[in-house]
């Protein structure tokens, strides 16, 4: 699919095709924003002789920084040196026969098992069809240093179906707690018209939590602590951690104090983001960001968790791509802010919070292009993925590079 029909395709699943021009008293707050207060961030190609096409996700090993590895839509995982001088990247994995890709379809998420150097595990998200449907799988490499998996070694955790092509979350992410977080979208359309996102008996909408070690559930577990246990009296799905969610397109943790973060694309008025807490209601289709969504007004809020920020649609920004906190050495002022952009105005901004409350919002870059994602390197640096050019692009300190 082309970049041009991808982005008509975002734009229409996430309602513009009905928004209206008018502005209630939520809907028309500003995000905000404040101009770049340090205008030594620059942003540049981080690997000049490299493209990909329709780059999804970047990642390293834990604990390896010698090598990148990032994912095509189409079901293809590619590897190469950490260099700004490499020219070539080899395929990890291909698994493009088993992909359903096109619009928000495709091979979506990778992260490496926290003992990947040991056990050579690694953990993908794809959507396959017949019926439509989400994959969450395993693979295995034959040594640390391989540059290439065997797609044989596939074992699958689960799968559950996709009743419409779109809203198909796709991170996964593991916490400090060894567990396995996976981002599910409430099963597309445009308003949930099945209300998966509040339906603890579907695992639609949902923030996720495995134990990848465990095999109470075949090739996974449940960790103790979750929310629902196993066989509890409600028929609450024991793999949920939180739910009331639309598409977190992106999740990511704090490198420094293990924060859950979410990027929660927006209907037809607000993008948001999250702090995920276990057990958490994030609203959907209760509410879409700060505002009523059904019913449109008066809408019953207890109970439900606040977005940390959210911003309105009306200057473009109308599909939110979660980022990480910056963790890096070389640009001190981005310490501890979440970077995170926008996929159709190509905006991207620096959120401060003060404990859990937003006390700065910073444009850092405008016109930076579709961001299909942010990724981050052991040391805490952050990049993003422009989709159309296939580029990895580096926040950088100006007066470094």
């Amino acid at each position: 699919m082309t970049l041009n029909s991808l982005l008509i395709f975002f734009l229409l699943t996430i309602g513009l095709a009905t928004i209206s021009c008018s502005k209630d008293k939520d809907a028309a707050d500003d995000p905000g924003a404040i101009a770049n207060p340090d205008t030594t961030i620059k942003t540049k190609d981080a690997f000049p002789g490299l493209t990909f096409t329709n780059p999804v996700e970047m990642k390293q090993i834990p604990g390896d920084s010698s090598r990148f590895f990032v994912v095509e839509q189409a079901g293809v995982i590619r590897v190469f040196q950490n260099n700004a001088a490499a020219t070539t990247s080899t395929v990890f994995l291909d698994i493009k026969n088993k992909v359903q890709d096109g619009g928000e379809r495709g091979l979506l998420g990778l992260a490496f098992h926290p003992d990947f150097k040991t056990n050579g595990y690694f953990y993908v998200n794809y959507t396959a069809g017949n019926p439509l449907k989400t994959v969450i799988a395993r693979y295995k490499a034959s040594t640390p240093t391989a540059e290439r998996a065997d797609p044989s070694s596939e074992a699958i955790l689960f799968t559950f179906n996709q009743t419409y092509d779109n809203h198909n979350g796709g991170s996964l992410q593991f916490g400090k707690d060894g567990f396995l977080y996976i981002a599910t979208g409430d099963g597309g359309s445009g308003g949930d018209p099945q209300n998966n996102a509040q339906n603890r008996k579907s695992l639609l909408g949902k923030i996720l939590r495995v134990d990848v070690d465990g095999t109470g559930k075949g090739n996974y577990g449940i960790p103790s602590d979750n929310p629902y246990p196993v066989g509890n009296s409600d028929g609450f799905l024991p793999e949920i951690y939180a739910y009331g969610l639309r598409n977190p397109w992106r999740i990511s943790f704090d490198m420094d104090n293990d924060r859950l973060f979410a990027g929660d694309v927006g209907q037809n008025k607000r993008e948001e983001i999250d702090l995920i807490t276990k057990g958490g209601n994030y609203g959907w289709r209760i509410k879409e960001g700060v505002d009523c969504y059904d019913p449109a007004s008066n809408c019953n809020a207890a109970g439900l968790v606040e977005p940390i920020h959210d911003y309105n649609q009306n200057n473009g920004d109308r599909s939110i791509t979660g980022g990480y906190v910056y963790r890096g050495k070389a640009i001190k002022s981005l310490v501890g802010k979440y970077i995170y952009g926008d996929f159709a105005s190509g905006r991207i901004w620096a959120l401060e919070l003060d404990g859990d409350r937003k006390k700065t919002n910073a444009i850092l870059f405008e016109n930076k292009g579709p961001i299909s994602s942010f990724a981050q390197d052991t040391s805490g640096e952050v990049y993003y993925l422009n989709y159309g050019e296939g580029k990895i692009m580096k926040l950088v300190n100006g007066n470094l590079n």
